[in-house]
């Protein structure tokens, strides 16, 4: 079982290290600066997944609204998870119309949406991409697996090369994700002294109370 675990270690390694590449590193750059430049402008996120994929993007969502690495000002991220509105759209449209039914919804343009497959090829987020781009939205595209039906079609994409199962992929997506989350934080919440520092904290402070 040790063999098998450190083999599992190392693919998971093998995995991460493609973010090491040029091209994941000019992906992860500039999804920074289109996050900086939708938040800056007062539009907001909508993010996608199936499913772990989905787990990710929640997680991605979450880290926005609510705190990464310091305390700071919430920023507007939204997975599309409800599952009184998952279900309603599944039921009525079919499911393969859930993501594109939620951009319709709640995406504008200068908005931003995200899409995790780590087959590229999921239905409803073929359909997503589809209408974030009739909306006028931004798409990035997080997928694996040579990059399916989706490779070239959002303006920004990262693709996890060399695995055949989900598990891999989406341990590279979530380390692509913290990387990219910090980013964010950083450029838009500087902290230039400690005096600073407690200043924002105490501002933060006094808004989650009022």
């Amino acid at each position: 079982m040790k063999k098998k675990i450190l083999q599992s270690i190392e693919e998971g390694i093998t995995a991460i290290e493609q973010l090491k590449k040029p091209k994941s590193l000019f992906f992860i750059e500039q999804t920074v600066e289109a996050l900086v430049r939708c938040f800056r402008s007062g539009n907001k996120v909508l993010i996608a997944g199936n499913g772990g994929s989905l787990c990710d993007a929640a997680h991605f969502a979450e880290e926005f609204t609510g705190f990464f690495r310091r305390k700071r000002g919430a920023l507007p991220a939204i997975a599309l998870s409800e599952p009184g509105f998952l279900s309603c759209v599944g039921n009525d449209l079919g499911f393969e119309y859930i993501f594109s039914r939620g951009v319709e919804a709640l995406g504008k343009e200068g908005d931003l949406f995200v899409g995790l497959t780590t087959s590229g090829n999921s239905p409803n987020i073929v359909h997503g991409f589809r209408q974030a781009k009739e909306r006028g939205l931004t798409s990035i595209a997080f997928l694996g697996r040579g990059g399916g039906k989706l490779k070239g079609v959002a303006e920004l994409e990262l693709i996890i090369e060399g695995f055949e199962t989900s598990d891999r992929i989406q341990e590279a997506h979530m380390t692509a994700i913290h990387i990219i989350l910090e980013m964010v934080e950083e450029l838009l919440f500087p902290i230039h002294s400690e005096q600073e520092s407690i200043e924002e904290e105490a501002l933060v402070g006094g808004a989650l109370l009022s």
